[in-house]
């Protein structure tokens, strides 16, 4: 078992490391050496939902008819990781607009990689690879994984990006990603083939969407539906987040970088294992709704914060909420997969929170940065620079993510605790 513990972290850690620069520093490459323009960043992250959206259940599902996850994690995490190093190349097109066409349709052909070998294939790995009675813990090593994949991607690239520039350290993260994944990958032991789908790919996917199979798995798609509700408030401020830090409240880069360093050092690592813990012994919907108010109330307060210490603080806080929400809600959806279906079901995850998420969420956060964001000029460019406005309205779009959860009624050996 250890020696599964160890793929499931390794795995985790190189596909979050990998995640944490998409969906942060992608976006303030975009803005700082590109074109300043949080709409054009809506668009990216949109665009690279929808194609993690499609490419998770697709190839989920055929992983399923072929029975196998190791070809697809071993290979998968090598191919992404050479993808990242050819992002930066964006940068050399003309005009400006070229160049933010270029650097999303090179987004989307990283996330196709990692959708591929992570959203559908890893997911569907821990849920076979763990219990009910460990998955929260299972899934813990995932929560741990990330948050030391943003701790590391945080604290390391201010630093690496002011020192060496975004092409060095998108080529480092390529090859640390590639090289975990490669060890992770080969720490695979073979175990006999998950079940199988007997249907085709196409008609599997059609399947899942009869009136039967939705009622069948209603409360599997209840709590995803929690998890995009969270994840869509989410997405409206976090896309911007460095943005934020580095222009309106004018914390250099590297200090900025600090400040989400030490905020997911003491919010989000020390929280990610007891969170599986406390899920494992006393419900995933507990877990979940306490955390639903946490961060409703640390990202208002965050919102309002000016020096930096009261930022760490408060960063703690929705980060540590996050990490909660995170593994409770994995776990929970895990437990709910079909087993002939758990490759193309966490495609279904992704949809949700990937796609459900991070196109409506983006875009609701560049309406809002344009409307309440302050005018500037960038390096001779035209620049809106997005405020406090973004924190507020998660803080309180967020709380919807309670209506579904309310709706399920936790069942097992977790309902009431052991």
């Amino acid at each position: 078992m250890k020696r599964t513990w160890s793929s499931l972290f390794l795995l985790g850690f190189a596909g979050q490391i990998a995640w944490a620069v998409e969906n942060q520093f992608f976006n303030i490459f975009m803005f700082d050496t590109i074109l300043p323009d949080p709409l054009y960043v809506s668009l990216m992250v949109a665009a690279s939902a929808l194609v993690a959206t499609i490419t998770s259940i697709v190839m989920g599902a055929f992983a399923d008819r072929l029975g196998r996850r190791r070809p697809f994690l071993l290979y998968g995490y090598i191919i992404w990781g050479v993808s990242i190093t050819v992002v930066p190349m964006a940068e050399w097109a003309r005009p400006a607009l070229l160049a933010v066409w270029l650097l999303i349709a090179l987004d989307c052909l990283m996330t196709f990689f990692g959708a591929t070998a992570f959203d559908a294939n890893y997911n569907a790995y821990l849920a076979e690879a763990t219990t009910e009675s460990n998955r929260g813990r299972g899934q813990s090593l995932l929560t741990l994984g990330t948050m030391l994949a943003i701790l590391i991607v945080y604290g390391a690239s201010g630093i690496a990006v002011s020192r060496y520039g975004y092409f060095v350290f998108f080529c480092a993260v390529g090859a640390l990603v590639l090289v975990l994944g490669l060890a992770g990958g080969l720490l695979i032991e073979e175990r006999p083939a998950p079940a199988r789908t007997q249907s085709g790919v196409w008609e599997s996917i059609r399947g899942t969407f009869t009136r039967k199979s939705i009622t069948e798995n209603r409360d599997f798609f209840m709590v995803l539906l929690a998890m995009g509700l969270w994840g869509m408030a989410f997405e409206i401020f976090f896309p911007f987040l460095m943005i934020y830090l580095n222009h309106f409240l004018k914390i250099p880069i590297d200090q900025s970088s600090l400040l989400i360093f030490v905020s997911i050092l003491t919010g989000g690592v020390i929280a990610a294992y007891p969170s599986g813990w406390l899920a494992d012994r006393y419900g995933r919907k507990r877990v979940s709704a306490v955390s639903v108010f946490v961060v409703s109330v640390s990202l208002f307060l965050f919102s309002q914060s000016r020096d930096i210490v009261w930022l760490a603080v408060f960063g703690a806080l929705w980060i540590g909420a996050q990490t909660a929400f995170a593994t409770a809600t994995g776990a929970w959806s895990k437990d709910l997969y079909p087993a002939d279906k758990r490759g193309q079901f966490s495609g279904y995850m992704t949809m949700f929170t990937v796609a459900f998420a991070m196109i409506p969420g983006p875009l609701i956060g560049g309406l809002i940065a344009r409307t309440w964001g302050i005018r500037s000029v960038i390096d001779g460019k035209d620049a809106v620079i997005p405020t406090g406005a973004i924190f507020i309205a998660t803080s309180v779009l967020i709380l919807l993510s309670l209506i579904p959860l309310y709706a399920v009624k936790e069942t097992g050996s977790k309902k009431e605790g052991r």
